[in-house]
This record gives C-alpha cells, sequence and structure tokens, in this order.
C-alpha cells in the first residue's frame, strides 16, 4: 500500500503491567466504502520491534467494474508485507514479477535500495462485485541491509506453520515463535503469526522478545486485569509475561521482535536510518530515476507536494 500522512491515532496509557499502550486506529474512508485503520507509526510508538507500518483495510465490498488501484510507487530501506483475509490483489514491480495474492498467502517484497510495485485488483475479478480484507505492513531493515538488492518472495499459505491447541490456531506469518519458525526470509529477528482463539482460550506470551504486540481483528478479549475489543492494538510491556483470554470467537494478530539499530526516518513510502538518503530517493523518483513496472508503467504516484 501506498502510505499517506494522517491524523495521529488516540492512545491511551495503561497502568496495568502488562499491557504498556493501547493504540486505537485512525480511521480513512477512501471511497466506496473502502476503510483503512492505520495504527503505525505513531509518534509516541513509532515500531514495534522491526514493523514501522502497518495497515488494516477492509472488509469491503467492491461494486463490479471496480476494485483497488494502488498505482506504481516506490520504497527503499524496507519489506512489505502483504496478507490477504479475503479477496485478491494482483502485485506487479519492476524486478518483473506478476504475482496474484490470495488469502493466507505472504507476498513479502524487499525494496533494499529502491523498488517500484503497484496493487490492483485483477480485471476478471472487476468482472462481478469482489471482496477486499488484509492487512499491509512495513518491515524496517537493518543499517546493514537497507541497501541491499530488492526482491520479492511468495509463500502460500500451505507453507506456513500451522500451530494448534488448546482452543487455539496459529498460522506463523513469519519469524519465529511457539517454538515454529516460518519459512519467510526475513532481515531481523521477528514475529508475525494470524491466531484464532475459541471462547474461553487462554494465550500466554512469555517475553521471548524485546517488543511484542497484539492486534485485534474480531472479538473481544481479556488481557491485565481489562476488556478490549477490536480494532485495537495492545503494544505489551517489554518485561511483562502477557496472558490474552477470548471472551468470545477472536481473531488477532500477534506481531513484534528485537528494535533495530536506531532511528528510522519515515517520509511517504521510503524509509532509511539517513534524512539524506530519503531527500536522494525522493529527487530520484520526481526526476525518474526508478525502474519501471513491466506492464504497468503507464500510471503513477507523483512525488507529494
Amino acid at each position: 500500500m501506498s502510505w499517506q500522512p494522517a491524523p495521529e491515532p488516540s492512545v491511551e496509557d495503561n497502568p496495568a503491567a502488562a499491557i504498556g499502550v493501547v493504540i486505537a486506529p485512525r480511521t480513512r474512508d477512501l471511497g466506496d466504502g473502502f476503510l483503512v485503520r492505520r495504527v503505525l507509526p505513531y509518534a509516541k510508538r513509532r515500531m514495534v520491534g522491526p514493523f514501522i507500518f502497518f495497515d488494516h483495510f477492509g472488509p469491503t465490498m467492491f461494486r463490479a467494474g471496480t476494485g483497488l488501484d494502488v498505482r506504481p510507487h516506490p520504497h527503499i530501506g524496507l519489506a512489505t508485507v502483504t496478507y490477504l483475509f479475503g479477496g485478491e490483489i494482483m502485485h506487479r514491480d519492476s524486478l518483473g514479477t506478476a504475482q496474484l495474492i490470495r488469502p493466507g498467502a505472504v507476498n513479502w517484497m524487499t525494496a533494499g535500495r529502491g523498488i517500484v510495485h503497484s496493487e490492483r485488483t485483477p480485471p476478471e475479478t472487476r468482472q462481478h462485485a469482489s471482496p477486499i480484507y488484509g492487512i499491509q505492513s512495513w518491515v524496517a531493515l537493518p543499517r546493514a541491509r537497507e541497501e541491499i538488492d530488492p526482491g520479492f518472495e511468495h509463500y502460500p499459505a500451505a507453507s506456513l506453520p500451522l500451530i494448534e491447541g488448546d482452543g487455539i490456531s496459529a498460522r506463523l506469518i513469519a519469524g519465529a515463535l511457539f517454538g515454529q519458525t516460518s519459512p519467510v526470509a526475513t532481515q531481523s529477528p521477528l514475529f508475525y503469526a494470524d491466531v484464532t482463539m475459541r471462547a474461553g482460550a487462554t494465550l500466554a506470551m512469555a517475553a521471548d522478545y524485546a517488543q511484542r504486540a497484539a492486534y485485534l481483528l474480531e472479538g473481544a478479549v481479556e488481557c491485565a486485569g481489562a476488556r478490549h475489543a477490536p480494532p485495537q492494538m495492545l503494544v505489551f510491556d517489554s518485561k511483562a509475561r502477557a496472558a490474552i483470554k477470548a471472551l468470545e470467537p477472536v481473531r488477532l494478530l500477534l506481531l513484534g521482535g528485537e528494535p533495530l539499530d536506531g532511528e528510522r526516518h519515515i517520509w511517504w513510502n521510503l524509509v532509511s536510518s539517513s534524512a539524506e538518503r530519503i531527500e536522494q530517493a525522493k529527487r530520484d523518483w520526481k526526476e525518474g530515476g526508478f525502474p519501471k513496472i513491466p506492464g504497468d508503467s503507464v500510471e503513477f504516484i507523483p512525488l507529494p507536494d
């Protein structure tokens, strides 16, 4: 997805030991009822582990003849992670990739020194009403890896570990968690999982990583003595053992990891440890210095004013 500045979300400091911050996303209607809820970045909590951006879009039903059209735009210094719960998106990029994304699969695009991509509803899907529902997140790269060659990997849903037991089912999107490791190649220690819970089930998370969070998608939970309902991101204290109890059938995402090696600047779709590198990328995009996308090179998103 293409990042645009938006108002800050509301944040509640929670005195309970296990929760450091509760973030309520800010919501934008991009037209035809297509809602996007932005959680990260936030000035007081810009990142959770290496996750520097987190957007929750949909669920939306596009009318026949309409769909998603995120025109070509650039990225540097990060990896984009697209994960769908419903619908499908055609991803194209300047490496020549053309990959249809469907629910449960993972598209992991490493921008490194620079890549351009677009995300659109396929033409055949537009012939009828179609849903769209999912998450796009950005993972900032370590300093030593910020300028690596761009790359793209697609992982079918069946290739991701499924961890089940005690009324809980967790699909490991990326990283390592609960004794399992995803095949998705990452550049820093992290975890990202899609979790469903039966009513009454309890999920315990040890402090295995310095930064951890849960994003509530469906159903209310009890955590640190309080009730929480979606959409909210619960950011846990770094030293606390967090326990989440499902008060009803629940779906949530677990994410986090180790902090990166220093501050990251973010402007539009560009992330870097260097403000000067962001300025160079801005000039490159304005002057046509980024590569084109085969099969989708006519349109593009201009550099914001």
